[in-house]
């Protein structure tokens, strides 16, 4: 057994376990400021799994291995980095980790976790206020969005259908109302809770990628003319592809008249409860039933951090809570995991409690307005050039947008934006993704990085006309 194996209790071998500590410090330091000097999403060129040893390692080649892990992974701190919601991760999340992995606690139980599953309830009571849920509202955190969409349609459906007990038996079979623009994560949760694919009954957009309020009532009332029985609605705060905005007041009207559970899916958007000058954007999500929102986005947190709010809380207790019998009860602080999907979970609130206490609700509010500024900048710039346009009207820091060269047939013009993705990646370290929309490839910009400047947005255009001129060419 090697002597760093464990961290010896009495501290015995400290100065053995500070040296690897010293290291992995060293290599994160010098990772992290040099990420700048890498490209932002590396190619793969040697990995050698090498098998599980029969022996033990010695740490410094697993040291070094972990260096050439590093070298070859994702580096969303390029200011380069621009092809998904993935942010450079705050100082004070990455000090959070690191401590929640030393500390492991386990946020079953408050046995198990003592503070942190005090300080949970209390930090998510708080932000569900932010949201303006009312005063019974709160929420547990989760890992990822995926399973934050399904912890809420699970307490829909429980709610809604009264199967928390006997299950889905007969009557009309039920269904989701979610925009064509929803995440998959909402076919997901259909599926886990036994609707299928086809619980979901997707709802068209608008023009503008937001779901079209009056095709709801429509969808609804036709769904019920089919024998179905929706029970919930879906409304997405910030699109993955587009990264709109659907109508949270409208979409609230129609839930309400037709007894649905309302359901908002802002794990991006989110966020933008924290400007003061944007918040206005998210105008209906206090109606919400339940809310997503995952501060591993635009909240610059560690992966993951995620988070389920409810407008009342007491429902998990009536309409989801299984007791855990091997568990011991407190009388003022409940079990957060017979309340959550999951059972066992890391310590993320350590994570998001200290980034927020670091930079306070004024420095999340300065970084929000900041990304909405580069934003302006960058719709600017395509807006400026006839053969760009763009799929909607951004409605946060993400902008979709195509190239559309009139000396090339339309038949032509997805693979024009292919190569030029790989071109912008290749020879100006600036990546970009290429999602499909409406049957067509386009180019999505997130512009979530705190170091990218306009100085670089407007150099990443004239890279795109240089690319331009020379395809023309």
């Amino acid at each position: 057994m090697p002597a760093t194996a464990f961290i010896d209790p009495q501290g015995h071998n400290r100065a053995a376990i500070a040296a690897v500590l010293q290291q992995v410090v060293e290599q994160i330091l010098d990772y992290s400021t040099g990420a700048g000097n890498h490209v932002p999403l590396p190619a793969v060129k040697d990995f050698d799994f090498g098998g599980i040893p029969a022996q033990p390692t010695a740490i410094a080649p697993l040291l070094s291995s972990l260096g050439d892990l590093m070298a070859q992974s994702m580096n969303p701190a390029h200011p380069g980095y621009m092809g998904h919601m993935d942010p450079l991760p705050s100082t004070a999340s990455i000090v959070g980790d690191w401590v929640a992995a030393a500390l492991n606690n386990n946020m079953l139980s408050v046995e198990m976790s003592p503070a942190l599953s005090r300080l949970e309830p209390l930090l998510l009571a708080e932000l569900a206020q932010m949201f303006g849920l009312g005063e019974r509202a709160g929420g547990l955190l989760v890992s990822g969005g995926s399973l934050a969409n399904l912890q809420a349609l699970t307490v829909a459906r429980n709610v809604k259908l009264d199967c928390l007990r006997q299950g889905l038996a007969g009557g009309p079979p039920p269904v989701i109302l979610a925009s064509e623009m929803a995440h998959t994560s909402i076919q997901k949760a259909a599926m886990v809770l036994g609707l299928g694919l086809e619980g979901v009954v997707l709802v068209p957009t608008n023009t503008q990628a937001q779901m079209d309020a009056a095709a709801l009532t429509e969808t609804i009332q036709g769904a019920i003319a089919r024998g179905q029985r929706p029970f919930a609605v879906v409304a997405t705060a910030g699109t993955t592809v587009t990264g709109n905005i659907d109508p949270l007041p409208a979409i609230a009207r129609i839930a309400q008249a037709y007894g649905l559970w309302f359901h908002v899916d802002a794990a991006y958007g989110g966020a933008i409860a924290f400007s003061p000058e944007h918040r206005h954007r998210l105008a209906g999500i206090e109606q919400a039933d339940s809310v997503t929102f995952n501060p591993q986005k635009w909240l610059y947190v560690t992966k993951t951090c995620a988070s389920v709010l409810f407008r009342n809380l007491d429902l998990l207790q009536s309409h989801f809570r299984v007791s855990a019998p091997y568990m011991n009860s407190e009388a003022d602080w409940v079990n957060l995991g017979e309340l959550s999907v999951q059972g066992t979970r890391h310590g993320d609130v350590l994570k998001l409690w200290l980034t927020l206490q670091h930079l306070g609700k004024a420095g999340c509010a300065e970084l929000i307005e900041a990304s909405y500024a580069l934003t302006d900048h960058f719709v600017a710039q395509v807006r400026q050039r006839h053969y760009l346009e763009l799929a909607s009207d951004p409605e946060m820091n993400l902008v979709c947008f195509r190239g559309c060269p009139a000396e090339l047939p339309p038949d032509q013009w997805d693979a024009w934006n292919v190569d030029l993705q790989k071109y912008l990646l290749s020879q100006h370290q600036t990546f970009l993704s290429v999602p499909g929309l409406r049957g067509q490839r386009w180019l999505k910009a997130v512009l979530l990085n705190p170091f990218t400047t306009t100085a670089q947005v407007s150099e990443l255009f004239l890279a795109i006309d240089q690319y331009a001129g020379r395809a023309a060419g």
